[in-house]
């Protein structure tokens, strides 16, 4: 039975991993291997709608699958667009959800990861290995455009992928939104896969008042001090509605994932107790919110 003719069976989801070479794709499709899908690497696009239909036969349609499909498919690749098209389509006919979930890092640490393995760019003919992560990154522009679900995984190690994924992916698949609230510092640099980034900084410090310096945006009275501040509940119930129709918005295009970055100067007071705040809001209009703190404690 293909997914197209699964009628009453609910079609286990389907997630295409890809992204840039270096940045944890293997790592990504062991943990949703872990969690239950059953995965393919390193498939030329044009087998996709095989391999589906092989899958469907022998585990049944409610098997959830994930692939990885990369540059090594050399021009095979190019496909991997059209395909990923056609596979939506199935998904609006009642067929498996198709995600697309894109793995990204900044630049320098992407060689440093290839020099540790001493393996060369798939792209990198004879010029050097930044040569073939340029190369890749215009490649798969585009499809980081159409990606479901973007992770950046400059900062994070093995382990925080690894949760990052069961995150996006652990539980039953649904049609609800997840939307994931970070606080960040700006010291630290913005968080380059949100969806939205909020500044803030507009709001006194607390850093700056003894009593509170030493607390975080999570203990009550930095909270309150934060949120009574003139334009914090302006900001809120303002803020907030645009995030809800906008995620309103993502369902209707078949995305289910919302990443929103509040920052402030180190991420420890004012943007902790906004995206705490914001993360609460979300919940309480019906939206799966979920917030993390990013550079807590990194002082």
């Amino acid at each position: 039975m293909s997914d197209l003719t699964a009628g009453l069976i609910d079609p286990g989801e389907l997630v295409l991993v890809t992204g840039m070479t270096g940045a944890g794709r293997s790592t990504a499709a062991k943990e949703l291997e872990d969690l239950g899908y059953f995965v393919v690497d390193n498939l030329p696009p044009s087998l996709l709608p095989d391999v589906v239909r092989l899958v469907d036969e022998s585990h049944g349609p409610s098997q959830k699958m994930a692939v990885v499909v990369d540059v090594r498919s050399g021009s095979f690749f190019a496909g991997l667009r059209t395909h990923l098209a056609q596979r939506r389509e199935v998904a609006a006919a009642g067929g498996r959800r198709t995600t697309l979930l894109f793995l990204d890092a900044a630049d320098d640490v992407l060689v440093r990861r290839q020099e540790a393995v001493r393996r060369p760019h798939p792209l990198q003919a004879l010029g050097r290995l930044l040569d073939g992560l340029h190369r890749e990154r215009r490649v798969l522009a585009d499809l980081r455009g159409d990606a479901d679900l973007v992770i950046d995984t400059t900062t994070l190690n093995v382990h925080q992928l690894t949760e990052r994924v069961a995150e996006a992916f652990g539980t039953p698949a649904t049609t609800s939104l997840k939307v994931t609230v970070i606080s960040f510092g700006f010291k630290y640099g913005i968080p380059v896969d949100a969806d939205f980034v909020a500044d803030m900084r507009f709001l006194p410090n607390p850093h700056w008042i003894p009593e509170l310096r030493d607390n975080t945006g999570r203990d009550d009275d930095v909270a309150s001090f934060v949120k009574s501040q003139p334009g914090a509940a302006e900001f809120l119930d303002a803020y907030v509605p645009v995030l809800t129709g906008v995620g309103a918005g993502y369902l209707r295009e078949s995305k289910r994932f919302m990443r929103v970055a509040i920052g402030c100067t180190g991420g420890k007071h004012r943007s902790v107790a906004m995206t705490e705040e914001i993360a609460s809001r979300l919940r309480a209009a019906g939206l799966e919110a979920k917030p993390v703190h990013r550079d807590l404690g990194r002082e």
